[in-house]
């Protein structure tokens, strides 16, 4: 991109920001520019030619100009609209959960091929509409890993001994499991983690998302993994993320 003031790219919209009457600020995740932001002039007007191709949750090849603050975005055309992930509120907030982490735990200007695969394959996997707790599982601890915060889960973080098929304890500030002598010791808050749970965490690592997603947990181990998932996240970011509140409440309303 260095030197061109025009250039094309793939990109994600994860996120929108209203700017005045009609512009919008867009920020898009790339394959190889990372995250980045572009200006969209009028795009909120009826007669907007670019807004169809620029919605939230859209991958399309976006035509930028670069500015000396803010590149322009003078075109853009649809690859995959996920037309299922905007026609059910269920999936629209999965998808938002999504695109907020990435959006939380990266940089600008910053390039991770491999995290723009994670969440195409991602959206792609949530229109299917199957077992969308385990597809959000999987993304959460494979986007861990490719931004550096891949938790410890085969030895205990601190001691470092064989973890036993025991219940150990989930650690946010060690960034891993711990043993029971390490866990009553620890001065930082912990929470238990099961046998099946730590299982489940191993294999999700293991395997690609359509391997991983085949997996059948009951309801009980999915609320201890999406548990020790938000408060590890919770303490990377020191914040919770707005989308959760909204995909709480929509699963309460569809009793998922």
């Amino acid at each position: 991109m260095t030197g061109q003031r025009n250039y094309q790219t793939d990109a994600i919209v994860i996120k929108k920001t209203k700017l005045g009457e009609a512009d919008t600020i867009l920020t898009l995740y790339t394959p190889d520019f990372g995250k980045i932001q572009g200006f969209a002039r009028s795009l909120r007007k009826t007669k907007s030619k670019l807004a169809g191709h620029l919605e939230l949750l859209t991958h399309s090849l976006v035509s930028l100009a670069r500015g000396r603050n803010l590149d322009t975005i003078t075109g853009s055309q649809t690859i995959d609209s996920f037309l299922p992930l905007k026609s059910n509120f269920l999936l629209t907030s999965y998808a938002l959960y999504a695109t907020e982490l990435v959006n939380q735990f990266t940089a600008e200007h910053i390039e991770n091929y491999p995290l723009f695969q994670l969440l195409l394959e991602t959206l792609k996997k949530l229109c299917e509409n199957e077992d969308n707790e385990m597809v959000l599982r999987y993304f959460e601890l494979h986007l861990l890993d490719r931004v550096g915060y891949r938790p410890h889960l085969q030895q205990c973080v601190s001691c470092r001994a064989t973890l036993e098929p025991i219940t150990n304890s989930f650690s946010p500030a060690n960034g891993g499991v711990l043993c029971p002598d390490c866990s009553y010791r620890s001065q930082y808050p912990v929470y238990p983690i099961s046998v099946n749970a730590l299982k489940v965490l191993r294999f999700l690592l293991s395997y690609d998302l359509y391997t991983a997603t085949r997996l059948k947990i009951d309801s009980g181990l999915n609320i201890e993994l999406e548990a020790i998932m938000r408060d590890y996240i919770r303490y990377l970011l020191e914040k919770d993320l707005k989308s959760t509140a909204w995909l709480d409440a929509i699963k309460d309303e569809t009793g998922r």
